[in-house]
């Protein structure tokens, strides 16, 4: 309350009035939010950015209607106009009062960071990203171009509902990114590589340089003596960590709980029924320390918790917030989220990888006759509610009498989320979460999320490559 400068009168309040027309449900969501960017480009670090965001919103539930409004300017006349926008939807005879207000401190801090970004200059960042320039050109006499780019942000969230709960969460987050540009006989080739965690400046050290560096040079190089497969279904082997796209697109947001209680979703019916290999195990995890999709309370005032989505092959949660939780008549799994205190929240994957199995990937290779492996992604999509998806993969290799051998390039991956889900025959013992830079889109939100997964075989899907 400090922090917004508001007192506990403004709040109780405001909550009154968005509840003067009746209403189940009210909640307040302050956010003040600042944002800085430097980027590289030509050898010299030429662009910075900053932003600042600060704002409230208010939102009332009554029954299957939700109201919502916001407002940039949070002096008292400014949220109560707010609070009676929201407050239209509700109209009962019945007046709800709030209840005292109580502070909730979160069990856990996953993102305990050590130098806060406000106290530190550009000036103090600008060395790390020439320092990537230069090793990047330094790996490799190819290197034509690096572009890269610094991005941290820190928000302020307070939060309050009309069931007296009140929350204080301090969000930090950092993004670090290389483009690596390479020439070779005339043919240029590019790709990248990135990590975004939930930290402070101490984000930036000489590990960190390197492994980006290097990541990025390695996965420039190989596309030099890469080829596009033929295409038509076989075998793919997902590679350990990237491939945690599949989880995310193909099967986690169907299995979000809104578009399952609307029957949108191709799992509404599923819950509590085998929709995969027994020794398949699916996780929307939200306590990883660090993590960039970890949250120490969602965005309606949910404690971050670990959800098993798929345990032993059966489909035993899905992602739920507080709206889908009440229509189910069971705990919310702290997956409300939204972009900014502009919108209201909705269930939001986190981070959502599938366990270790207990084979190597050298052992599930070996299983392949003529297939692809894939090892690196840039994107994907999904329909809801038919579950097929596309994704397009960067590069990978083919799969030849049981061994990796010509490496290959820019091809998609198209095929059905459950079918591929129930196709996955082998899971290895390598599981890796991808830290890279992942934003989930939604009904015209973005969320910081991570995915991960081991190398696994999924018996057949359509590989988009050359006739």
């Amino acid at each position: 309350m400090n922090h917004f400068r508001i007192t506990e009168r403004d709040l109780e309040k405001t909550l009154a009035t968005a509840l003067e027309k009746g209403g189940d449900y009210a909640d307040l969501f302050f956010e003040h939010s600042y944002r800085n960017s430097v980027t590289l480009q030509d050898g010299a670090v030429n662009r910075a950015l900053s932003s600042v965001d600060f704002g409230m919103g208010v939102r009332v539930l009554s029954g299957d209607r939700t109201g919502y409004a916001y407002v940039e300017n949070i002096t008292q006349d400014e949220m109560l106009k707010a609070a009676r926008t929201s407050a239209r939807i509700a109209n009962t005879n019945f007046s709800k009062s709030p209840a005292n207000l109580t502070e909730k401190r979160p069990t856990h801090n996953y993102y305990d960071l050590q130098i806060p970004w406000d106290s530190v200059s550009i000036q103090k960042k600008t060395p790390s990203l020439q320092a990537i320039n230069d090793r990047i050109f330094e790996l490799d006499h190819r290197v034509v171009k690096v572009n890269a780019s610094l991005g941290d942000t820190t928000s302020h969230i307070f939060f309050c509902n009309s069931e007296g709960v009140t929350y204080y969460d301090y969000r930090p987050m950092a993004t670090l990114m290389a483009i690596c540009i390479m020439q070779e006989n005339g043919k240029i080739e590019n790709s990248q590589a990135s990590r975004a965690y939930r930290m402070g400046a101490e984000f930036l050290n000489d590990e960190m340089i390197e492994t980006i560096a290097k990541e990025a040079v390695e996965k420039t190089a190989i596309l030099f003596r890469a080829i596009k497969p033929k295409g038509g279904e076989m075998p793919v082997v997902m590679g350990a960590g990237g491939s945690g796209i599949l989880l995310h697109e193909a099967i986690g947001h169907a299995f979000e709980a809104d578009f399952n209680r609307k029957n949108v979703s191709i799992f509404s019916d599923l819950l509590n029924k085998k929709v995969c290999n027994e020794h398949i195990h699916v996780v929307d995890d939200g306590t990883i320390p660090f993590n960039r999709g970890s949250v120490n309370i969602d965005d309606d005032g949910v404690e971050g918790q670990k959800t098993y989505i798929i345990r032993n092959g059966i489909l035993t949660s899905y992602l739920h917030d507080r709206i889908s939780a009440e229509h189910y008549g069971i705990a919310s799994t702290g997956n409300g989220r939204r972009e900014s205190f502009r919108m209201m929240p909705i269930p939001r994957m986190r981070a959502t990888y599938m366990e270790a199995g207990n084979v190597t990937e050298e052992e599930i290779i070996s299983h392949v006759k003529n297939g692809i492996y894939a090892a690196n992604f840039t994107n994907g999509q999904v329909q809801i509610g038919a579950g097929d998806f596309t994704f397009f993969v960067k590069n990978g290799f083919l799969i030849e009498n049981g061994k990796l051998t010509q490496p290959i390039k820019d091809i998609n991956i198209i095929g059905n989320g459950p079918k591929a889900l129930a196709d996955i025959t082998m899971v290895g013992n390598n599981y890796k979460m991808d830290n890279g830079t992942w934003t989930c889109g939604k009904d015209g939100q973005s969320c910081p999320v991570t995915c991960g997964m081991p190398s696994a075989l999924v018996r057949k899907l359509t590989v988009g490559g050359e006739s």
